[in-house]
């Protein structure tokens, strides 16, 4: 009888936010998938999770997302963990879970932390018609995504590195306005969470005097609501003279 794949999230920086399903799957599994093994052991050993362990990352998905498939159809239960957050979003997952799926293999997700859903519904923008883009191209395709994007109607949600924060929201205030709204959240659930709320000119220059670290999200207004939130800002200020 063949096993089943289960994608357990992980805790974006709180300990705490793990669920008590996904210690449980993590200690009943036969084998555990991580992107680093190094970084999950922490993870396990505070809730005293034991089983054998293997890395499955971005540089070895290919080969063996069919290998670890075959081990499931021979009766091993396999729970794939990524370094933080729910595997497949932006982290190592895709691969395995389609070819399981191909296979009838089942899948079942656990319900758990993705570090969007909280920089999302902090900021205040419409969280009811969303799309998510991740880490944007770095070089190739990057200005013919951002022209894209200067369109789009919904808010987007983006992932970035610190180190590249300051130069994304100029990229982004060249091409959607530099009056766009955004919020940058930073460190989601760790000790120095920070949410950022502004425009975009006036968020990029406030990383410039503020060194940005750890985890960022970015969180931007899609074209209509950007420009409605505006005028309501405006109004207000209006009353208040």
């Amino acid at each position: 009888m063949a096993g089943t794949l289960y994608i357990v999230p992980t805790p974006v920086g709180n300990l705490e936010d793990m669920t008590f399903r996904a210690v449980r799957v993590l200690k009943e599994a036969d084998l555990i998938l991580a992107e680093d093994t190094r970084t999950s052991s922490v993870l396990l050993k505070h809730y005293d999770i034991h089983g054998r362990l293997e890395s499955h990352h971005k540089f070895n998905e290919h080969k063996t997302a069919s290998l670890i498939k075959d081990r499931i159809l021979a009766g091993l239960n396999v729970a794939l963990i990524s370094d933080a957050g729910t595997p497949g979003i932006s982290d190592p997952g895709f691969l395995l879970v389609r070819t399981c799926v191909e296979e009838g293999i089942e899948v079942f997700t656990l319900p758990g932390a993705t570090a969007f859903v909280p920089a999302l519904v902090s900021s205040g923008f419409p969280c009811d018609r969303f799309c998510f883009e991740g880490f944007l191209p770095v070089k190739k395709g990057r200005q013919t995504k951002m022209k894209e994007l200067a369109e789009e109607p919904r808010t987007m949600i983006f992932y970035e590195s610190p180190y590249r924060l300051v130069k994304t929201l100029d990229q982004f205030a060249e091409y959607f306005g530099p009056e766009r709204l955004c919020s940058v959240a930073r460190e989601i659930s760790k000790v120095h969470e920070e949410h950022h709320r502004g425009t975009l000119s006036e968020t990029a220059a406030w990383y410039r005097e503020h060194e940005p670290k750890g985890e960022i999200v970015i969180i931007v207004a899609g074209k209509d609501t950007s420009r409605k939130l505006s005028k309501e800002i405006s109004g207000e200020c209006s009353e208040e003279l």
